[in-house]
């Protein structure tokens, strides 16, 4: 098993070695997938989410040959297609029809309309927590909280240190609490 090596390091061997090329794309796809999966949860669009991961790693594979390291890390680089196809693909699916489920051929044990309503509820709830935050900090909550990255990973991702990473998690999490706090005191007033 190889070591493992950073996408910036397989971006620059990748112009001249096919198994860099190879991991580097497996390396890209692992990061736009768990990021299109976190901006779609609320949707349930896994194949949505493979297809943006897909054309993610079109989209850096026909830019590698032209790709300059300009100080920032390779994955702001691809953080920052993955951000752009997400976009593109969610002004697609606002735009158009939701097909109909077909007729099922046995039980649904999923949960019924009123779990999902709750739970939908609660989705948005926190989505329009998130976006009482600016939008580095709701960046690094969805790297480090929803999706699992390390704190160097997010700064990695980010074109960051990961102090900053981690003072601007705090202060987004303390944000949110007191938006929390502040919508829980209004419900109950």
């Amino acid at each position: 098993m190889d070591p493992p090596t950073s996408l910036g390091d397989l971006a620059v061997r990748a112009r001249h070695d096919a198994r860099a090329t190879e991991r580097l794309m497996e390396g890209v796809r692992e990061l736009a997938l768990k990021y299109a999966r976190v901006r779609f949860a609320r949707f349930g669009a896994e194949d949505l989410a493979q297809d943006i991961a897909q054309e993610v790693c079109m989209a850096v594979l026909s830019a590698l040959p032209t790709y300059e390291h300009r100080g920032l890390p390779f994955e702001a680089f691809v953080y920052r297609v993955a951000a752009n196809k997400v976009a593109d693909a969610q002004r697609l699916v606002l735009r158009s029809a939701t097909p109909v489920a077909a007729v099922p051929d046995g039980l649904d044990d999923r949960p019924g309309p009123e779990a999902q309503a709750v739970t939908r509820a609660e989705a948005d709830q926190a989505l329009a927590l998130m976006e009482q935050l600016p939008e580095q900090q709701r960046e690094i909550i969805t790297l480090r909280v929803v999706l699992g990255l390390s704190t160097e990973e997010a700064a990695a991702s980010l074109g960051m240190t990961a102090g900053a990473v981690r003072v601007a998690q705090h202060r987004a999490l303390t944000k949110l609490r007191a938006l929390m706090a502040a919508r829980e005191a209004s419900v109950v007033a």
